[in-house]
């Protein structure tokens, strides 16, 4: 056995049959990195618990599934043909975003205020906070769901999400559509506020009615005919964006689940705001 000094204290150093040295500094060193270690899991876990707190609160967990996605009517439409859709888990908000949320962003990133703020008569500014913004392009949509660390949702996604795992039913809530489940049809005369409507199945708040909501997907009037089985996403190319759910301006036709609409990216509408979805992985 031999001693070392370090730091004035004096360390026996041992040798094992492979003629490694141990010694009680080495003991020590790793007695620290594993308190170390513990109070980072100590710090860790709680954030990782608040941070699934916030989103079950704001945001829908939607289950991985298959759905029948379009469907089949006596007219051409660029909703058929009804074809079978796989859709991955996602986190979906459970409201439209709000006036206040895109302030907040808005404000933290400079970004300019939407077209129609402060206009009362189209429910936009701080003065109608908790009513869905409007008068926001695509690409400002896609930048504040980018901020928020989410992202826009598929066509696909947004209408398994619509259905509320329904099957065979036009609107969110079954097949028919009433002023309790949806803002359609100018009965309430413009926005309103989040939440005023019954959810559907999922949870999901103005699945149908209040405003149009902006999706990822490139608009094709056709793309059913191509479109892959499996979480599909759009065509690659196209002069607009797809937009889905009707808003408190359109009847009860543009409110159905299957219903779709080609959009100028760079439009700024009374009636178009969107929602941000997230992916699990």
């Amino acid at each position: 056995m031999q001693n070392i000094s370090l730091a004035g204290e004096h360390y026996p150093l041992y040798r094992d049959e492979n003629n490694v040295i141990f010694n009680r500094l080495s003991f020590a060193y790793i007695c620290l990195i594993m308190k170390i270690f513990i109070l980072a899991l100590a710090v860790a876990i709680p954030l990782s618990l608040s941070g699934q707190k916030q989103i079950s609160e704001s945001m829908v967990l939607i289950p991985e599934g298959e759905f029948n996605m379009g469907k089949n009517t006596a007219s051409p439409s660029d909703w058929q043909p009804e074809h079978a859709v796989m859709v991955d888990s996602f986190y979906l908000d459970k409201y439209e975003v709000t006036n206040q949320q895109y302030y907040e962003f808005c404000r933290a990133t400079n970004h300019a205020l939407p077209f129609f703020w402060n206009m009362n008569e189209f429910r936009c500014g701080l003065n109608f906070a908790d009513y869905p913004v409007v008068g926001v392009s695509y690409f400002d949509a896609e930048q504040y769901a980018q901020w928020a660390n989410k992202r826009l949702p598929t066509e696909a996604e947004w209408e398994y999400a619509a259905r509320g795992g329904l099957v065979n039913n036009n609107f969110p809530n079954g097949n028919t559509l009433d002023s309790t489940f949806a803002n359609f049809g100018r009965k309430y005369k413009g926005i309103i506020r989040i939440g005023s409507c019954k959810p559907n199945n999922f949870g999901l708040y103005d699945m149908a009615g209040n405003v149009w909501e902006w999706t990822t997907d490139n608009y094709q009037d056709d793309y059913y005919k191509v479109s892959p089985r499996e979480n599909p996403k759009g065509p690659e190319r196209s002069r607009f964006k797809v937009i889905r759910g009707g808003s408190w301006h359109s009847g009860a036709m543009c409110n159905q689940t299957y219903y779709r609409n080609g959009l100028s990216p760079s439009w700024l509408d009374f009636a178009v705001g969107f929602r941000c979805a997230r992916s699990i992985h």
